[in-house]
């Protein structure tokens, strides 16, 4: 379901998850410590989006988006897919025990950003696996593809980092239908 247009009926889970408020922001599951989703924030089906402005502290001298700045942008987009979902970082290290640890990652170049730049960074699920969340992430600016990532998460005790299950609840959240 696209939140913004609300084209397509929302099913009890959805409205367990979420409820959209009069200026259009998205609040999330409300046992999440932090459930705000900014305006300019857009789920789709099967694809988040999110929006980043590019400044100084992320270019080099020459006004060019750093290369790990890159990987900074990657990371809030997963951060903030997963609190759309209910389940904000810090809850699922409190409440579940576990944190999420990059494992691999793929990055194709193909354009620069630049100071200034409104960039989106979407996030699509490609695969779950029991310890596991592989994504594919775009950058883009406008229609422009800046950057094709493929990113593989660990899912980990909070302790002592070893691998366990990603929790029941987030698994539902990923597999219920749309």
């Amino acid at each position: 379901m696209n939140a913004k247009s609300g084209q397509s009926e929302a099913s009890p889970a959805d409205s367990r998850r979420q409820s959209t408020g009069d200026e259009g922001e998205i609040h999330a599951d409300p046992l999440s410590p932090t459930t705000t989703q900014p305006k300019g924030c857009t789920p789709t089906a099967s694809t988040f989006i999110w929006p980043i402005r590019v400044y100084w502290e992320d270019t080099d001298a020459g006004g060019v988006v750093y290369h790990a700045s890159y990987l900074r942008f990657l990371e809030r987009a997963r951060s903030e897919w997963l609190r759309t979902l209910g389940y904000a970082q810090d809850a699922l290290r409190e409440r579940e025990g576990v944190v999420f640890v990059v494992r691999a990652m793929r990055l194709e170049f193909l354009r620069p950003a630049r100071l200034d730049d409104e960039l989106s960074v979407d996030v699509t699920l490609v695969e779950r696996r029991r310890a596991s969340l592989l994504m594919r992430q775009i950058i883009r600016r406008g229609d422009k593809q800046l950057l094709d990532a493929e990113v593989k998460v660990a899912c980990v005790t909070a302790t002592d980092f070893r691998p366990r299950a990603v929790p029941d609840a987030l698994v539902a959240m990923l597999t219920e239908p749309e």
